[in-house]
């Protein structure tokens, strides 16, 4: 998606490589830790007060599991990619770490308001849509070649 309505770079010069590690990534790691995290909220994070309840599900959401998957994404990418993980941080992740707690808190607040705990990860499904187009984007541009795919 990223390549395609972002870079619009047509797909003659599509990288099919950089496609197939994102899905990989998503499907293999994001998807399962992410349905775990979720339910690790719901049964260990639980207060009186429902609003203060959101606010320390949101807090330790993007204290632990945003900055962890964010390490985790570029890292593994790098090695998927056959970079230095080193140099892909250092290029990206805390650019990266401060535009996500521009968007996924106010998202996660909704999500754990609203959302009941079966549909949370479809809905961060919907909105990483478009957050993984940045993410591809950036880890693209993070100062480290990507291969011909």
């Amino acid at each position: 998606m990223a390549q395609q309505a972002v870079e619009k770079v047509g797909w003659e010069n599509h990288k099919f490589g950089r496609t197939g590690r994102m899905a990989l990534y998503g499907g293999a790691v994001f998807g399962p830790a992410a349905t775990t995290w979720f339910n690790f909220l719901q049964r260990r994070v639980v207060l009186q007060n429902k609003n203060l309840e959101i606010l320390a599900k949101v807090g330790v959401d993007q204290a632990v599991f945003a900055s962890t998957n964010l390490f985790v994404f570029l890292s593994s990418m790098a090695i998927m990619e056959g970079t230095d993980p080193k140099e892909k941080l250092d290029a990206s992740y805390w650019g990266a770490l401060k535009m996500n707690w521009l968007v996924w808190p106010w998202v996660q607040a909704v999500n754990f308001r609203f959302v009941p705990l079966e549909m949370r990860v479809m809905v961060v499904n919907v909105v990483a849509l478009g957050w993984n187009c940045y993410l591809s984007y950036i880890n693209s541009q993070a100062g480290v070649k990507d291969p011909q795919d």
